[in-house]
């Protein structure tokens, strides 16, 4: 018997001495006061569960959100797939809340259940960047087949700033490493910073080091980071999580961007990812305090 039910069932004997000997002989005898008693008789129906211990916790808090606050999540709700987006959004429109009350007022209010559930994991020591351009990752989605209309297949490069997440994205129809030097140029031309270290899995159209066992043999890609005088870090093999800033950002990609558009050219899908590209990098991101990667962005630039 647990300690709730322990005191319910004294309440009890309580107030059944109390009926029988009155409240006063009752209160000398188990050292209660008269208006315990009282109280406990005024609940009591016959179960001893009627005398159990209610919460104590106030219905009310004087900083509690308003009807106001919850009228706005309500009207804005359904029509984000994103919550850290709908609540970029709400701030808009005068919401002054931080993005764990609006998750807490979407779940009290039980219009859905939350955006993700995390799971328990043990953290692992982790090296932050600790400037803009330390640290590059870059990686290749494939783009989905439900939003290209002519049936060809193209593919999105990607690269993000592991200190800022700065992130550019290019798409190409061809799968190589001549498209993966031409996404450097672009990308050396899109950073607003100085690239010292790139990070990328083992693809082929990346690097063949481990088809090849001569090491001067280098595609092209390699040869232009060379070129360059920038660090050049291979992954271990079957390790993605190890490149798990970008693998995020292309789920995310997925969600935000491919979901809800229709290409019908390589030079259409071009234009429409370069407006998500200026677009992405306003979002706020929890990794970064809530604060989107220009703002972090220009926090480092305005002492560089």
């Amino acid at each position: 018997m647990n300690s709730i039910a322990q005191e319910a069932r004294f309440r009890q004997r309580v107030v059944k001495y109390s009926q029988k000997h009155g409240v006063t002989e009752a209160s000398i005898r188990f050292k209660v006061c008269r208006m315990s008693v009282y109280r406990w008789r005024a609940r009591y129906n016959g179960k001893w569960w009627s005398l159990k211990e209610h919460s104590h916790r106030p219905k009310h808090h004087p900083a509690e959100q308003t009807e106001e606050e919850y009228s706005l999540i309500r009207r804005h709700y359904p029509y984000y797939d994103d919550m850290i987006m709908m609540w970029d959004k709400l701030r808009e429109k005068g919401y002054k809340r931080c993005y764990q009350s609006m998750l807490r007022a979407i779940r009290r209010m039980k219009l859905d259940k939350l955006p993700y559930a995390r799971r328990s994991r043990k953290p692992k020591p982790y090296q932050r960047a600790d400037y803009p351009g330390q640290k590059i990752q870059i990686d290749v989605k494939f783009v989905p087949n439900y939003c290209v209309a002519d049936g060809r297949k193209y593919y999105q490069y990607t690269a993000i700033d592991k200190c800022t997440r700065f992130c550019f994205r290019e798409m190409y129809d061809e799968h190589s490493t001549y498209s993966s030097k031409d996404f450097l140029m672009k990308l050396l031309k899109a950073f607003p910073f100085p690239i010292r270290e790139v990070q990328t899995d083992n693809g082929t159209e990346l690097t063949t080091q481990l088809l090849v066992k001569d090491p001067n043999n280098k595609t092209l890609f390699e040869k232009a980071l060379e070129d360059m005088d920038i660090i050049y870090h291979r992954i271990r093999v079957a390790t993605p999580r190890h490149n798990g800033k970008v693998e995020r950002q292309h789920s995310l990609d997925e969600k935000r961007f491919y979901s809800k558009m229709r290409m019908y050219s390589l030079e259409d899908g071009r234009k429409q990812l370069a407006r998500y590209n200026k677009k992405s990098n306003n979002i706020s991101k929890s990794c970064l305090g809530y604060r989107s990667p220009n703002a972090v962005l220009a926090d480092y630039l305005a002492v560089m």
